[in-house]
């Protein structure tokens, strides 16, 4: 659907659900101070009063993010994700020649108390976190905004699944891994990319009243 008085992008609509494109730079919920009220559920809510969400995605992370209608949907579609019944992949631009080409990243994530919000790989204290990845293509799928290297393979076109969903848990396991993602300004390089270059790419679950399987894909800008 097309965007109208600033609504984002609808991918899925009725009356029991719906799922928008989130633009990167855009907060999912309020946040602190008058400037941070703009966000992704405020202007759903405008044009669906009953809209909650159920899921986040970071401000510089786009894609799809989940609105129930009312409460009693809400309830059901976090049950889903707590479950893991929602199947969620997001495609990213990382630094390097990622390898091999397919893999699980599992190294548990815990808060950094000393450079606060930031999350760190944390073998004592930290929760078990997995990251599923499989390399889409070398050097020629990104940007052309950003520089290739001499060797033209100095980055990597990654789909990532995230299994569990710790906070920053993409952002940390592959920074972690020595393949930080593009534009990421808490764990990479802020001027590597124009943004962060992680898309919330695809949704799969069952319909939480029909139970008909739902699909749902929005490509990458990138």
């Amino acid at each position: 659907m097309a965007t109208q008085n600033n609504l984002p992008e609808l991918i899925y609509c009725d009356e029991r659900l719906l799922v928008a494109n989130k633009p990167a730079g855009l907060l999912c919920v309020p946040g602190r101070g008058a400037d941070k009220q703009d966000c992704l559920s405020a202007r759903i809510q405008r044009e669906f009063p009953d809209a909650l969400i159920v899921h986040r995605l970071d401000m510089a992370t786009s894609g799809l993010v989940i609105f129930a209608r009312g409460v009693a949907m809400q309830r059901r579609l976090s049950e889903m994700f707590r479950e893991r019944i929602v199947t969620k992949r997001y495609v990213a631009v990382v630094t390097g020649k990622l390898e091999p080409e397919s893999g699980e990243i599992n190294l548990p994530i815990g808060a950094d108390w000393a450079d606060r919000p930031l999350r760190r790989i944390d073998a004592e204290l930290g929760k078990p976190s997995l990251t599923r990845y499989r390399v889409l293509e070398y050097g020629s799928s990104v940007h052309p905004s950003i520089h290739q290297g001499e060797r033209g393979f100095d980055n990597t076109r990654v789909e990532l699944e995230p299994v569990t969903g710790r906070t920053h848990q993409l952002r940390v396991h592959m920074a972690a891994m020595g393949h930080s993602i593009l534009g990421d300004a808490l764990y990479g390089d802020a001027a590597s990319a124009p943004r962060l270059l992680l898309h919330a790419l695809s949704l799969s679950f069952p319909h939480p009243v029909s139970n008909m399987p739902l699909r749902l894909e929005c490509p990458a800008s990138f």
